[in-house]
């Protein structure tokens, strides 16, 4: 550039006027501190841009390194004079952006970063930058060889910014020029986009039928069909619903054409406007109707075509059927059931409701005939012997209960006796006779026993009331009962009694034990309880009989076990003992009397004041009996060298009192007058029999 030439000579001249008288010495002085320098704050010597000779000319190479400053020169930038930029003196006053040195001809309109287009090296390169276009548009496909010029006019002084995206801001002539389909005449909207995909050649382009605004999809038979079958005289304002096939000008007249059925006046399914329903774009021979919609699907035997055409339905044309009603289709078959006899019942006289959920009940859509009556579905399962003998039972025909044609009973399954089917069975019956046996067995009650197997199979739950049978109690052979009146005496199955009260059968049993002797307690004057016979005897066995004793609160253990009832409840009222299990003295009287004599290491009991409360020292009487007898010395640890009781306790009536000097006096020793001397100064001692055990414990 020449911008810089004239700020060159300028300089040059500033330099000149510092050569004044003393600038031809041999050697500069060197740059001191008050020197004032033209350069500004410069941390480089003098010499390494001026000679000895003078200030100038400066040499030719410089001795300064531009790298190391904040602005480093590459490029172009390297082979410019100095004094281009450096038009002032003080070297750091110069510009860091590209227009402080270099004119914008693009008038600011590119924006003030000339680096997205240019580089350092030269303005020439930027004509690839330029051609990358990475902003707001791209240039693919074809625009990527355009010239800047074509899009922005006048080049450098064109617009940059703010020009339109839209294509036909560039290509409106090309808009306007088309011709199939001519889209202005046909007002095609001027986003080329959504057609035209490619940016290599308007050729290639693809409308997507299916979407918004058009909203019609392209299918199957329509896919290959010329825009201009569809879009005649150019009209591409059609506003069409893809399933309105008959309103459109393509295939009204074959609607009117239809004969099977008539479309035109089959009603409102066969409308103009809801051939989809049936037809889809395949082609007009696969049509399809979903017979569902109409609220009558079809299936079985009503399956259409085959094996029931439209028409055997919907005789001369009548499409406008509304009713489910089987009754429509089928009234001769409902009154020819008087006719067929056997299991087909009347459904005329029985009155058999002609809805078509009822007709249901029974009959499937495959055939008449197939017609099976669920019996469940009137809470009267037909079971067993119930069931037909063509499905295994003992029943003739539906007749053989419903008499005289009566298909309006309102029986439950459980109701056997008050149906007019077993009403005299249960009059006849006499073991036991049910209607004098109570309310278990009233004529409402059968299923409780019987079941619809046979009626000799009847089972009954004793247990039901209240009164399970269980070991003798049951019926032979599990138990000894031969019948059910060995207990209900006289056809009497009213009993109320519970089932503890044992008294009502086996009172003679009860009354045998006054004779019975041995281990068998008299219970009626023992006075045991005639309600509590379970309390020892179980529905096995009378003999069996067993006493918890420790439900009495005295559990039997040791030597108790074996002893005889009467060893212990003697007398009268001999079982209403009250004594607790410890007291002991209620029966062994004799044994602590006894302790008088034994002498040896039993203490006289008797004498010793003893409490007779026997566990204190007999712990071990469960295994031991009176024998092992412990006790519990809690003032003085034994055994004690051997000793027994009475070589301390020397008073055999008085256990309470003891001596020590019985056994530990000597001639020599422990006598009153050694043992005197010995304790002479302590204040607390005396000489008595149990004085020592104060101290020597």
């Amino acid at each position: 550039m020449k911008r810089g030439a004239p700020i060159f000579v300028g300089f040059l001249c500033w330099l000149m006027l510092l050569a004044g008288p003393g600038a031809s010495l041999a050697f500069p002085a060197p740059q001191r501190q008050t020197t004032r320098s033209p350069h500004g704050p410069l941390a480089i010597p003098c010499e390494n841009c001026h000679t000895a000779a003078g200030w100038r000319p400066i040499r030719a190479v410089p001795e300064f390194d531009h790298n190391k400053t904040a602005y480093p020169l590459r490029g172009m930038h390297e082979k410019v004079q100095c004094t281009q930029c450096h038009a002032k003196p003080v070297f750091t006053d110069v510009g860091k952006l590209c227009q402080d040195c270099h004119a914008d001809i693009h008038q600011r309109k590119m924006g003030t970063d000339c680096a997205q287009c240019h580089s350092v090296q030269g303005w020439n390169i930027a004509v690839q930058k330029v051609k990358d276009h990475q902003n707001r548009f791209p240039l693919l496909g074809a625009h990527a060889a355009v010239q800047c010029e074509d899009c922005h006019k006048s080049a450098a002084v064109g617009q940059f910014q703010g020009l339109s995206t839209a294509c036909v801001s560039c290509h409106l002539k090309d808009y306007q020029k088309t011709t199939n389909p001519n889209h202005v005449s046909s007002q095609f909207a001027t986003t080329c986009e959504s057609c035209h995909s490619s940016f290599d050649s308007w050729l290639g382009a693809t409308f997507n039928h299916g979407a918004p605004p058009i909203n019609f999809p392209l299918t199957l038979g329509h896919a290959n069909v010329p825009c201009a079958s569809c879009h005649v005289n150019g009209n591409y304002s059609l506003q069409i619903a893809p399933t309105d096939c008959g309103n459109s000008g393509c295939h009204l007249t074959t609607w009117r054409q239809t004969n099977n059925p008539v479309h035109s006046t089959a009603g409102p399914a066969f409308a103009v406007g809801n051939c989809a329903s049936c037809h889809t774009t395949k082609g007009w021979d696969s049509a399809s109707f979903d017979h569902s919609v109409t609220g009558f699907t079809l299936t079985g035997a009503h399956a259409s075509p085959t094996p029931t055409p439209c028409a055997s339905c919907h005789v001369s044309n009548n499409y406008t059927l509304n009713s489910t009603d089987c009754m429509g289709c089928h009234l001769a078959a409902w009154q020819s059931t008087p006719t067929f006899g056997g299991s087909v019942p009347d459904h005329i006289k029985a009155g058999f409701p002609s809805t078509a959920s009822a007709c249901s009940t029974c009959h499937p859509i495959t055939r008449w005939a197939d017609g099976k009556f669920d019996h469940n579905a009137f809470g009267f399962p037909l079971t067993n012997s119930h069931a037909l003998v063509a499905n295994g039972g003992k029943v003739a025909s539906c007749a053989s209960c419903h008499i005289g044609n009566n298909y309006s009973l309102n029986i439950a399954a459980t109701d056997c006796g008050n149906a007019g089917c077993h009403l005299t069975t249960w009059q006849t019956t006499n073991n036991p006779v049910h209607p004098k046996a109570g309310a278990p067995f009233a004529a409402a009650n059968c299923s409780t026993c019987h079941n619809t197997i046979s009626w000799n199979t009847a089972t009954f739950d004793h247990s039901a009331t209240g009164w399970p049978l269980s070991g003798s109690h049951q019926m032979a052979p599990a138990g000894k009962v031969v019948a059910c009146t060995d207990c209900h005496v006289g056809n009497n199955y009213t009993f109320t009694a519970a089932n503890t009260d044992c008294m009502g059968c086996h009172l003679a049993a009860w009354q045998s034990t006054a004779t019975l002797g041995g281990n068998v307690p008299n219970h009626i004057t023992a006075g045991f309880p005639s309600s509590q016979c379970a309390t020892c005897h179980d529905t096995l066995l009378w003999v069996d009989g067993k006493f918890d004793h420790s439900a009495t609160g005295w559990p039997l253990q040791g030597a108790h076990v074996t002893t005889p009832c009467a060893s212990c409840h003697i007398g009268a009222n001999a079982f209403a003992l009250t004594s607790a299990n410890t007291d002991c003295y209620g029966c062994h009287q004799a044994a602590w009397l006894s302790t008088q004599t034994l002498g040896g290491a039993v203490p006289n009991h008797v004498a010793a004041l003893y409490p007779t409360t026997c566990v204190t020292c007999h712990t071990t009487w469960v295994t031991t009996g009176w024998l092992g007898a412990t006790f519990n010395h809690t003032w003085f640890r034994i055994p004690h060298n051997g000793s027994v009781c009475s070589d301390c306790h020397l008073v055999s009536t008085d256990y309470s009192t003891f001596s020590c000097i019985n056994c530990h006096t000597r001639a020599n020793a422990h006598n009153k007058g050694s043992t005197d001397q010995q304790h002479q100064g302590n204040g607390n001692y005396t000489y008595t029999a149990t004085s020592c055990y104060n101290c020597h414990k």
